[in-house]
C-alpha cells in the first residue's frame, strides 16, 4: 500500500464498497486517514462527525441498534470511534460486516497499534529484542494499551513506564505483561530511561478523562534538547498525536529532528489502514 500511494498508483481494490465512518469522539488522523485509505482503494464513504451530539445517541440510542442500523443500510465495513469502553465490542456483536475499534474511551486503538508496529519494524527491521519506553499518561491512554498487548506477541521485549504515580499503567497491563514473559520497570521521570531504550513512545495528558488529583502537570514526562541529545544512536521517538500545547511533551523545536518519527508514524497509519479494510472486506 505505500508503493502504490507514493508511485501515485490507482487501486480499485474496493470499487463499489462502501465504509461507514461513525465517529462519538474528536479525531483528526484516525477519522481522516481511514477515508483517505477508503478513497484510495476506489471505495466510498460515509463519515459521522461528533456523533455523541449529532446522532440518535442523544435519544438513548445503544451502539447495538445503531450498528444494526448500519447493517441495514449495506455498508461493508463500519469503523467506529467510541466515548466508552467496550463500544466496539458491542457492535461486533451484532453485526455482519466488519466493525473496526478506532478508539474506545480509555480502552484500547488497536489500529494505531498496527501502524505503531509498522513504524518501529520499518526503521529497525525487527521488533523482537527492542527496549521501549512508554511515557506520560498510561492510564488514560489507549495507544500505550494496545500496542503493549501487540508487543506480547514478540519475544524478549522490555518496557519501562515512566508515568507520575497517578497515571502509571493500569494492573491488567502489568498482569499481561507477567504472563507473556515482558521485562518491564516503572520510573516517575524520564532522564533516569532516556539513554537506555531503542523507542521513547511519548503520550498527552488525556485530561477529559482524569479525576480529580490525578497529576497532569508533566513532571518527569517532557522530552527537550538535553534529554534528547542523551537518547542513543538508532533510536527514535514517537508520538500518537495530538501533541498538548501546555504540557509540551514534544516542544515544537525538536519536531524536524531525525530521530522524531511522529509524523512518519501518522503517514504509516494511512498504509496500515488501507491494508486492514482490503483484507477485512475482500480478504
Amino acid at each position: 500500500m505505500k508503493k502504490a500511494v507514493l508511485s501515485g498508483e490507482r487501486r480499485q481494490d474496493l470499487d463499489g464498497k462502501i465504509v461507514s465512518l461513525l465517529f462519538y469522539e474528536p479525531s483528526t488522523r484516525t477519522r481522516t486517514s481511514f477515508q483517505q485509505a477508503a478513497l484510495k482503494l476506489g471505495a466510498l464513504t460515509v463519515a459521522t462527525e461528533n456523533a455523541k451530539e449529532f446522532s440518535s445517541a442523544v435519544k438513548g440510542e445503544t451502539m447495538k441498534d445503531t450498528t444494526r442500523i448500519m447493517n441495514a443500510y449495506h455498508f461493508d465495513a463500519v469503523v467506529i470511534r467510541s466515548d466508552y469502553e467496550g463500544a466496539a465490542e458491542e457492535a461486533a456483536e451484532v453485526s455482519n460486516c466488519p466493525i473496526i475499534n478506532a478508539g474506545d474511551g480509555a480502552g484500547q486503538h488497536p489500529t494505531q497499534s498496527l501502524l505503531d508496529i509498522f513504524t518501529i519494524y520499518e526503521h529497525f527491521g525487527k521488533v523482537d529484542g527492542l527496549t521501549i519506553a512508554f511515557v506520560g499518561d498510561l492510564k488514560y491512554g489507549r495507544t500505550v494499551r494496545s500496542l503493549s498487548y501487540l508487543l506480547g506477541k514478540f519475544k524478549d521485549i522490555k518496557v519501562h513506564l515512566v508515568a507520575p504515580e497517578s497515571l502509571q499503567m493500569k494492573e491488567d497491563i502489568l498482569e499481561y505483561y507477567k504472563e507473556n514473559g515482558i521485562e518491564f520497570e516503572i520510573h516517575s521521570d524520564i532522564a533516569e530511561i532516556v539513554d537506555k531504550v531503542d523507542v521513547i513512545y511519548m503520550t498527552r495528558a488525556q485530561k477529559e478523562r482524569m479525576k480529580e488529583g490525578e497529576n497532569a502537570d508533566g513532571a518527569g514526562v517532557v522530552l527537550n534538547r538535553e534529554l534528547l541529545d542523551q537518547v542513543k544512536e538508532g533510536s527514535i521517538v514517537m508520538h500518537p498525536l495530538p501533541r498538548s500545547s501546555d504540557i509540551n511533551e514534544i516542544p515544537e523545536e525538536l519536531t524536524d529532528d531525525p530521530r522524531m518519527m511522529i509524523f512518519k508514524e501518522a503517514e504509516n497509519g494511512l498504509f496500515t489502514r488501507m491494508a486492514l479494510l482490503k483484507m477485512l472486506i475482500i480478504g
